[in-house]
C-alpha cells in the first residue's frame, strides 16, 4: 500500500516502523466522528497527542471525501463491497493517515467559491499535511489472486514527527 508514497521521499526504513492501526468505517457520515475517536486513541497510545487537532482534520476530510465521491448514497453497492478503512501508521519520524476506499476516481481539488460550504477539503489536507498524494489500492479481497487488477484507492497524508531529543 505504501510503495508510491515511498517515491520522492526519503527512505521509510521498514524495521523502523513504531506502530500502525486500522478501522474499518461504516459508510455513512457519523462514521467521520468515529475515525477522529479512533485517531485521538491512537495517536495518545503513540504519545503523539500534540499532533491531534492536525491530524484529525486531514482524517476528517479524507474520510469525508471518501463517503461523499467514493460511497454517494444513491449508489447501490454490493454486501461483499469493501469498505472505507483509516490507517494509521507510524515511523520514527512520520505518521501517515490514508484512507482506503472502493472506487477509482482521482481525488480532485478544485476552486470553492467564497460562499460555498464544501470544496475545501484537499486544500485543507495540503495546508495541515507535510504532504499528500493518492494511488490506486492493491486488490481488497483475499481470494485476489497475486497480479489482480486493483480495486480502489488509497488517499494519503504524511505528517513528519520532530525527532526526539
Amino acid at each position: 500500500m505504501l510503495e508510491p508514497l515511498r517515491q520522492g521521499l526519503p527512505p521509510i526504513d521498514p524495521s523502523a516502523v513504531s506502530g500502525s492501526a486500522t478501522c474499518t468505517l461504516p459508510p455513512h457520515y457519523e462514521a467521520v466522528g468515529g475515525a477522529r475517536q479512533f485517531t485521538r486513541a491512537t495517536l495518545g497510545g503513540w504519545g503523539l497527542s500534540e499532533r491531534f487537532d492536525d491530524v484529525a482534520l486531514v482524517v476528517s476530510e479524507l474520510v469525508t471525501n471518501a463517503l461523499r465521491h467514493a460511497l454517494p448514497a444513491d449508489t447501490p453497492r454490493e454486501p461483499q463491497e469493501p469498505p472505507v478503512r483509516l490507517h494509521l501508521m507510524r515511523w520514527t519520524s512520520r505518521l501517515v493517515c490514508a484512507v482506503r476506499d472502493p472506487s477509482q476516481a482521482s481525488p480532485v481539488a478544485s476552486e470553492a467559491a467564497d460562499s460555498a460550504e464544501s470544496g475545501r477539503g484537499l486544500f485543507l489536507v495540503e495546508s495541515f499535511s507535510d504532504c499528500w498524494g493518492w494511488h490506486p489500492s492493491p486488490a481488497l479481497t483475499a481470494e485476489s489472486a497475486p497480479g489482480a487488477a486493483p480495486r480502489g484507492k488509497v488517499v494519503w497524508a504524511l505528517f513528519r514527527l520532530t525527532d526526539p531529543v
